[in-house]
């Protein structure tokens, strides 16, 4: 899916926000640059989340009362979690402590930066990639449900 500006790449996350409802976990990847906060923007009007939707990238997470929808949103960011050199085990623990999978029960839960740390706190998850192509900087999105393997 081809994303050209910013509105496009925040009216893809309203459709997709219409129709998330409490329990889905959303992993976000891309480059810095990609279009992953502006997408959140989008996810949160589509859940009738009312107030500004930043970065959460220095507290690491943000939670945003229930809107219109009556879901609230939780969005993270792990890309600040751990050093450089922390092995993926070790950041999923980070993850853990901060009870993502208690929000995750009554909350529509996002997190950048995510793939191979958080897919573990959801039976099945919606992964998004966001790509910035530096000739146009038109963004594409690919995304699809993914089932968690268990065992």
């Amino acid at each position: 899916m081809h994303l050209p500006t910013a509105a496009d790449t925040e009216a893809l996350g309203e459709r997709l926000g219409r129709e998330l409802q409490a329990g889905d976990l959303v992993v976000l990847d891309g480059p810095l640059g990609a279009g992953k906060t502006v997408l959140v923007r989008g996810i949160a009007a589509g859940l009738g989340v009312h107030g500004p939707i930043t970065s959460p990238t220095f507290v690491i997470a943000r939670e945003h009362a229930a809107g219109d929808r009556g879901i609230p949103l939780v969005h993270v960011d792990a890309y600040r979690l751990g050093g450089v050199d922390q092995q993926v085990g070790d950041l999923a623990g980070e993850l853990d402590a901060l009870d993502l999978d208690t929000d995750l029960a009554g909350a529509v839960v996002v997190v950048e930066w995510g793939e191979g740390v958080v897919e573990h706190l959801a039976e099945r998850h919606l992964f998004v990639r966001l790509d910035r192509h530096a000739a146009d900087d038109v963004r594409t999105a690919t995304i699809e449900w993914v089932d968690t393997p268990r065992g």
